[in-house]
């Protein structure tokens, strides 16, 4: 049972909306702390990170609603 846990794979969705949510955040962080302009000029206003963060945090936790369901599914037994 264990190694079925270890093996277990993740919804696709999950994958990747985490990963964009991930790239979203770093350029986000990068113009919260002021250094965004050397990324592009467009990141120097903080409010853009902003943007970039909370978009961030939307794709994420899109990305979590099929790995609740899958894990919902896998508990039922179907």
């Amino acid at each position: 049972m264990a190694r079925n846990r270890a093996l277990r794979r993740y919804p696709p969705a999950f994958i990747i909306l985490s990963a964009l949510g991930m790239l979203c955040v770093i350029p986000g962080l990068f113009s919260v702390a002021g250094v965004g302009d050397l990324l592009h000029p467009l990141l120097a206003d903080p409010m853009a990170g902003l943007a970039f963060i909370v978009s961030a945090v939307a794709l994420i936790g899109s990305g979590a609603f099929p790995l609740v369901i899958a894990r919902l599914k896998e508990g039922d037994g179907a």
